[in-house]
C-alpha cells in the first residue's frame, strides 16, 4: 500500500480537512441500493441521528431509494457495507477525543472510534470520499487515522449588527460539521440589540431588540441541533462596554446618567456599566445566572473588548471610586470587574473567556484569553500561563484572501514557546462580524474560505501547499451548497436583482475581477452605513478572493516567465473579453442606474484590458518600447486603483506586470 501525500499537487482526493494520515489500498467498495449502516459498540443517541443523517444524505446525491430507514440500536448487522464501531458517548467538553480510523475495502466500509464524536467526524470524511466511475458510485479504498490537531476549531457567528435568523444558524452549524469545526460561538449582546430573551430581565428583549431575538426555547433548538453534530454552543455577552442595548432597556446600570437608545451606526462608543455600584454585580449576578442554565457548555464568554473608557472618565463616583482604590487607569478597574464576574460564573459552574483586552496584571489565571488585536497577546498569555485561542488571522468579514488565512498558524514552526507553554494554545476561532452582511450575503463572507481555516486547525502543520488547498476548496465549496449553504445560489439571484433582470452577463463580467474593500475601508468613517441601509449592492454581489481575479494573476505571473504561446491565448481571450465588457456593462446601468456606481470599475477594466493587449502584442513580437507608452500606461493602472461603488478591481497587478515584461527597465 502507498502513502497518499494529500498535500501532494497530484492528490486524486478531495479531502477538507486533510486526515493526519492516509493509505491507498487500490479497492472500490460499490455502493448500490442495497447500502445499510450497522452500528455496534457503546455508541449514544448522538450516533444514530448522525448514521441516520448520513444515510439520507448519501441517497440524496444518488437517489437510490435505500431501503434502511432511521438507525436504531436493533441495527448491529456486521455484514453491514458501513460498520460504525463506538466505544462510548463523549461528554462535549475541551479536550475530549475525536479520533477516528476509517478503513474502506471491496467488502465493506468500517469505522472504529472511541467516542462519538471520532465517530461523527469519520462520517463527514466518508461523505467526502464518495467517488464516481464507469460502474457508479464508490468509495476508494484507504487506511485512515485521523485526529484533530487543536481541540478548539470554532466559528463566531455575531447575530446583533444584523440579524441572523435561525435558519442561517442552522445551515451554518451543517457546514461547520462538515469540515470537523467543533465551537459554534454566539455573539450575543451588543450596542445595536440585545439578542436573547430573559425571563427575568424582560426589557433586555422588549426595550433592547426591536422585535428580533431568540427566544429561549429558540436557543434549546440551536443547542440540541450542534449537540447531534458534535458542536459546543459558547455564548458571548458582552461586558462592560458593547452595552448600550442593555442600558436602553436598564439605564440605572450605566457609569453616565443619559437618555440611551440601540446604536444605528457600527463601531466603537463609550457607553459602559457602571462597575462601580453593586446593583451592577447584583443584575449580571441574576442575569448570567439564568443565562448559564441555558447554555451547556463548560465555557461562558463575557467580551471585555473595546471598553475606551471615557465614560467612566466622564462618571465622578467612579473617579471617586478608583481614587479610594488607589487606581490609576481604567485598565485597572475592568481587572477588578472581571475578577469580580469569576465567583458569579464559578458558582454556575462556567469557565470564563473574554478577548485580549483583559489581559491585563492581577487577572486571576483560570480564564481563557481570545487573541484577536495580534498574535503578541496568544504568545504574552500562553508565556504567563493562561489558556489562549487565536482569532487574529481569522477575521474572514474583513474580505482577506483565503490562502492569507490558510498561512496563519496557532502555533508557527517558528514559535519561541516551549513545549508546555503551546499546550495551553487550544487552537482558533474564524469570526463573522456582520456589520456588512445580511441573511442573504452572509454565508459568501463564510465559505468556503472558512473550510481553508478549518483545516489549519485540524490537519498537520505540514498541510500547507496553497494551490492544492484552492483545488480542494473548490470541490468542498459546491459540496456545501449541497448541504444548504447559499453562496453560491445567492449570487445569482442578487445579480438578477441589481441588473433589474434576467441576463447578468455584462454584470458577471465585472463582479468576476471586483472585490469589496478589505478590512474597514468600506465604511469610510464609520458612518456611511447603519442598520438600515442597503446590502444589496454591487459590493454585496462580489465576494473576497474571486476566483477569476486570482487565476488571471497566476497566469500572467506564469506567462511573463515562460511566454508559452498557450497561456498567451488564454490571456489575450481574457483580456478582449473585459475590453468589450464595458459597452454592454453601459447598457445595463440604463435599465439598472443602481449600478451607475461601478461605471469607473467597468471603464478602467476595459482601459487597463487594452493595455494588456498591447502589452502581450509587444512580448510576442520583441517590440522595442518607449518609456512613454510604459509611462502612459502604468498612469492608466493607477488611475484604475479607484474604487467604484465600494469595490476594487483584482487584475490590475497583473496588467502592470504585463507592462513591465514588455518594457522592463533595462531597455
Amino acid at each position: 500500500m502507498s502513502v497518499v501525500h494529500l498535500f501532494a499537487q497530484d492528490n486524486t482526493y478531495n479531502l477538507m480537512p486533510v486526515p493526519q494520515s492516509l493509505k491507498a489500498n487500490g479497492s472500490r467498495c460499490r455502493v448500490t441500493k442495497m447500502f445499510t449502516i450497522g452500528v455496534t459498540g457503546n455508541a449514544g443517541d448522538r450516533v444514530y441521528k448522525e448514521a441516520s443523517r448520513a444515510l439520507r444524505r448519501l441517497d440524496n446525491r444518488m437517489g437510490f431509494f435505500f431501503t434502511q430507514g432511521n438507525i436504531t440500536s436493533k441495527d448491529t448487522s456486521l455484514s453491514a457495507t458501513l460498520l460504525i464501531e463506538v466505544k462510548r458517548p463523549a461528554a462535549l467538553i475541551l479536550h475530549e477525543d475525536e479520533s477516528y480510523g476509517l478503513t474502506s475495502n471491496t467488502a465493506q466500509v468500517k469505522i472504529t472510534a472511541n467516542t462519538d464524536l471520532g465517530a461523527i467526524r469519520a462520517l463527514e470524511t466518508l461523505q467526502q470520499l464518495l467517488s464516481v466511475d464507469d460502474a457508479g458510485y464508490y468509495f476508494p479504498g484507504v487506511d485512515i487515522y485521523d485526529e484533530p490537531r487543536f481541540a478548539w476549531r470554532g466559528l463566531l457567528l455575531d447575530i446583533t449588527l444584523h440579524w441572523m435568523p435561525m435558519d442561517v444558524v442552522k445551515r451554518t452549524l451543517d457546514a461547520m460539521a462538515a469540515v470537523k469545526m467543533n465551537v459554534f460561538h454566539m455573539h450575543l449582546t451588543e450596542d445595536q440589540m440585545f439578542g436573547i430573551e430573559s425571563k427575568v430581565y424582560p426589557r433586555l428583549t422588549t426595550v433592547g431588540a426591536e422585535g428580533n431575538f431568540y427566544t429561549q426555547e429558540d436557543i434549546k433548538e440551536i443547542i440540541a441541533y450542534a449537540d447531534q453534530r458534535g458542536i459546543r454552543v459558547v455564548p458571548e455577552f458582552d461586558v462592560p462596554g458593547h452595552c448600550t442595548a442593555m442600558l436602553k432597556a436598564y439605564p440605572q446600570l450605566a457609569s453616565v446618567k443619559r437618555d440611551y437608545e440601540l446604536q444605528r451606526y457600527f463601531g466603537v462608543f463609550d457607553p459602559v456599566l457602571d462597575v462601580t455600584k453593586d446593583y451592577t454585580y447584583t443584575f449580571l449576578d441574576t442575569l448570567f445566572t439564568e443565562m448559564c442554565k441555558l447554555f451547556p457548555d463548560e465555557y461562558f464568554h463575557i467580551g471585555g473588548d473595546e471598553n475606551t473608557g471615557k465614560d467612566w472618565e466622564r462618571s465622578p463616583d467612579v473617579k471617586a471610586y478608583m481614587q479610594q482604590k488607589g487606581m490609576n487607569t481604567y485598565q485597572e478597574l475592568q481587572t477588578e470587574f472581571i475578577s469580580r464576574l469569576l465567583p458569579i460564573l464559578k458558582k454556575n459552574g462556567k469557565k470564563m473567556m473574554g478577548w485580549d483586552e483583559i489581559l491585563q496584571p492581577g487577572v486571576p489565571h483560570n480564564i481563557m484569553i481570545q487573541s484577536w488585536r495580534g498574535t503578541e497577546s496568544l504568545v504574552e498569555a500562553a508565556k504567563k500561563g493562561y489558556t489562549s485561542l487565536l482569532s487574529t488571522g481569522y477575521y474572514i468579514d474583513l474580505i482577506q484572501p483565503t490562502d492569507f488565512h490558510y498561512l496563519v498558524d496557532p502555533v508557527p514552526a517558528n514559535t519561541m514557546l516551549t513545549t508546555e507553554q503551546q499546550k495551553l494554545i487550544v487552537g482558533g476561532e474564524a469570526t463573522m462580524w456582520t456589520e456588512h452582511v445580511t441573511p442573504e450575503t452572509v454565508d459568501s463572507r463564510i465559505w468556503p474560505r472558512t473550510a481553508a481555516i478549518a483545516e489549519r486547525l485540524w490537519s498537520a502543520a505540514a498541510v500547507k501547499d496553497v494551490d492544492d488547498m484552492y483545488r480542494r476548496l473548490d470541490k468542498i465549496n459546491l459540496y456545501l451548497e449541497g448541504l444548504g449553504t447559499t453562496q453560491i445560489k445567492n449570487k445569482g439571484m442578487l445579480m438578477r436583482r441589481l441588473a433589474n433582470g434576467y441576463n447578468t452577463e455584462a454584470l458577471e463580467v465585472l463582479v468576476d475581477v471586483i472585490e469589496p474593500l478589505k478590512m474597514y475601508e468600506r465604511n469610510e468613517g464609520d458612518t456611511m452605513y447603519t442598520v438600515f441601509s442597503p446590502y444589496t449592492k454591487i459590493a454585496d454581489v462580489a465576494t473576497p478572493d474571486q476566483k477569476v481575479a486570482r487565476e488571471f494573476r497566476n497566469t500572467v505571473a506564469a506567462y511573463c516567465l515562460s511566454k508559452d504561446k498557450n497561456i498567451q491565448q488564454e490571456i489575450i481571450e481574457k483580456l478582449e473579453l473585459w475590453k468589450n465588457n464595458d459597452a454592454a456593462f453601459k447598457q445595463l446601468i440604463k435599465q439598472s442606474p443602481i449600478l451607475r456606481e461601478a461605471a469607473n470599475l467597468s471603464a478602467n477594466l476595459a482601459l487597463i484590458a487594452n493595455i494588456g493587449l498591447q502589452a502581450v502584442h509587444y512580448i510576442s513580437t520583441k517590440t522595442l518600447l518607449s518609456a512613454t507608452w510604459k509611462t502612459n500606461s502604468l498612469l492608466a493602472t493607477k488611475k484604475a486603483k479607484v474604487q467604484g461603488g465600494r469595490c476594487d478591481l483584482q487584475v490590475v497587478t497583473a496588467i502592470e506586470q504585463l507592462i513591465n515584461s514588455a518594457a522592463p527597465d533595462n531597455h
